[in-house]
């Protein structure tokens, strides 16, 4: 039986180029490939059927001849399985396009270097007046430093770690797995790609020692919550020699009794009375700074906002000053004398009857008399 086309087979054109040839093979051949279909032997001869078209379609000088003189022009090189040409066989072809997800390709894995040490994460909470204007903080971080007796080795002092004899000190090995090639941290020396024969006694040959550090954190004015300060080589020590890792300090402001933020603007509620509502007049109000002079101007309603401008927060990152804004809620008096209520039934009795006087008042009435009145429709 004659074989079918390769570029076919792989279901790509003949102007294709290798990146999306390899992309198609991986494709067919995850999707059919013998261990994923132990029942299925019309998959096993997919997955054949398109390794050969790759290890083929792969090489350019085995793709040329193919171009040039089809099956006839590859068939010396063995096909499938064959010896010789660029692809170096089937466990190189499989190794290079599947090597991303083991780990490694068809050679035999990479020396590993030095592994930095771990970052570490600190949530510092402060109050709003510390992050609107700056403060320096104190923090105290338990994390792993190089141990001092052995300098971080690991070993006793006088003595070293040897390069491990089972990964040659690569730190991994590669394991054959039916079709796939596996590479894993190598079990004797645990990735480490070395061993340790006399152990430090004060680390037990890990190298890294605990401790508890304290350090001066500088907080910028105008951070938020969620901002972050990054304070380089402050994290954990390496396993191995490498540089140490970060700590970042993740901002977090505590809820403050007057003010709430909202970006770089500050909001606050300010009570007013209903004398102050109706007559207007000047009240007090606090900012981050002090205070300052708010006027209400007569026949204030409930709700009503007054916007001080540049008394808000300036950003960490720049930019203009935001704003304070304050909101009045009117305060309904409580605990009244007979004779202040007696005041207030006079004002109510010689304010009946007159619109003016309440206008959202009769504007509401009217819409729901108006509303009433459709329903009855």
């Amino acid at each position: 039986m004659s074989k079918r086309d390769y570029y076919e087979i792989l279901g790509v054109s003949r102007d294709t180029d290798s990146k999306e040839v390899k992309k198609a093979y991986r494709r067919i051949a995850m999707k059919n490939h013998p261990d994923r279909n132990p029942d299925d032997p019309k998959a096993e001869d997919i997955f054949k059927e398109a390794t050969e078209a790759y290890e083929v379609l792969s090489d350019e000088e085995k793709r040329a001849a193919y171009d040039r003189f089809g099956h006839e022009g590859v068939n010396a090189g063995g096909g499938f399985g064959g010896g010789g040409g660029g692809a170096g066989g089937f466990s190189d072809i499989f190794g290079d396009v599947f090597g991303d997800i083991f780990g490694g390709g068809g050679g035999g894995g990479r020396q590993r270097g030095p592994q930095r040490g771990s970052d570490l994460r600190y949530t510092l909470e402060i109050d709003l007046e510390q992050a609107v204007h700056g403060s320096t903080a104190k923090i105290r971080i338990p994390t792993l430093v190089a141990c001092k007796p052995c300098d971080g080795s690991g070993a006793k002092k006088g003595s070293k770690p040897v390069t491990c004899t089972t990964c040659n000190g690569v730190g991994q090995v590669r394991m054959q797995q039916g079709f796939f090639a596996v590479q894993q941290a190598c079990p004797n020396c645990r990735g480490k790609g070395s061993t340790i024969s006399d152990p430090c006694s004060e680390c037990h040959g890990q190298g890294l020692n605990e401790e508890t550090k304290t350090l001066s954190v500088k907080v910028p004015a105008g951070v938020d919550t969620g901002d972050r300060i990054r304070l380089t080589g402050e994290g954990e020590a390496s396993p191995n020699g490498g540089s140490t890792g970060d700590l970042y300090v993740q901002m977090s402001v505590r809820p403050h009794p007057i003010f709430k933020r909202d970006g770089k603007n500050l909001y606050c509620d300010v009570p007013i009375s209903f004398a102050d509502a109706a007559l207007g007049g000047e009240l007090d109000v606090p900012t981050l700074e002090g205070r300052v002079k708010l006027k209400i101007p007569a026949e204030t309603q409930t709700g009503k906002s007054f916007r001080l401008r540049g008394k808000g927060i300036t950003p960490v990152r720049g930019g203009s000053t935001g704003d304070l804004i304050c909101k009045v809620t009117l305060e309904t008096p409580v605990s009244l004398t007979k004779r202040q209520k007696e005041l207030l039934q006079e004002l109510q009795a010689s304010m009946e009857g007159d619109d003016k006087q309440s206008p959202r008042k009769k504007t509401w009435f009217d819409g729901v008399k108006t509303f009433f009145d459709d329903m009855k429709l």
